[in-house]
């Protein structure tokens, strides 16, 4: 059941949101600090509550606007206020980000854009609270043709099976294949097993003539790459 609450307008809430908005319009997100934009955003979904008290909770349980639209819904709604609305609007600004940064690197060379790529996998990936792995899958020049998400686990541990990677890559006729996941943890370094995997891709891959470019491990703060630490 939703749970928006159902505030009135307080004396100074109409002005402070058409002076919240010019700003917004003069000066775009720069000007705004995470708080007032996430105010901005609830305010589409609750036009008659003060939403700084709900923005401020957001970010006081998730820590900043990436964390809070990367929030499951379940978890967003345990912050006192936000119900349905306020969770679809949140959740509708992550989804758009999406699918922007993917637009960047569909169907054109990865290798040739390559900051965009992290910059993807980063939104994609990096605010996950377990841990996922996904393939990005290439032709011949280079182009990602496929993103496909293989497995989700748990917080430190993903089942990843190297024959069924490389399956994939000849279904879709892929000749070079990109590995991403995530630490939720928010150490980048690779484990034992990430580093044994990644080795048995590389030579299943290997004997059929698909190349394993990269593997990388995102975090909120940054990322790793297994080719710039010398591991593939």
């Amino acid at each position: 059941m939703a749970k928006d609450a159902k505030a009135k307008d307080g004396p100074g809430h109409a002005g402070h949101r058409q002076r919240l908005k010019a700003r917004f319009l003069k000066g775009g997100a720069d000007a705004l600090p995470d708080y007032e934009m996430l105010e901005l955003l609830l305010f589409q979904a609750l036009p008659r509550r003060d939403t700084k008290p709900l923005a401020k909770g957001l970010l006081k349980r998730f820590g900043s606007f990436p964390e809070v639209i990367s929030a499951e819904p379940g978890a967003l709604m345990e912050v006192d206020g936000i119900g349905d609305s306020a969770v679809v609007a949140l959740k509708t600004v992550q989804a758009a980000a999406l699918r922007l940064a993917r637009e960047e690197v569909m169907d054109r060379p990865v290798l040739g854009n390559w900051e965009k790529l992290l910059d993807y996998c980063r939104a994609a990936m990096a605010f996950e609270k377990t841990e996922r792995f996904r393939v990005l899958f290439l032709n011949r020049q280079n182009v990602l043709i496929a993103d496909e998400v293989q497995q989700k686990g748990t917080v430190d541990h993903t089942p990843v099976y190297p024959r069924e990677v490389v399956k994939r890559a000849l279904e879709l006729g892929a000749t070079a294949v990109i590995m991403v996941h995530n630490h939720p943890s928010g150490d980048p370094a690779p484990s034992n097993a990430d580093i044994e995997m990644t080795k048995e891709v590389r030579d299943a891959g290997q004997k059929l003539g698909i190349v394993l470019h990269d593997h990388l491990i995102m975090t909120k703060a940054g990322h790793a790459s297994f080719k710039e630490m010398g591991l593939l």
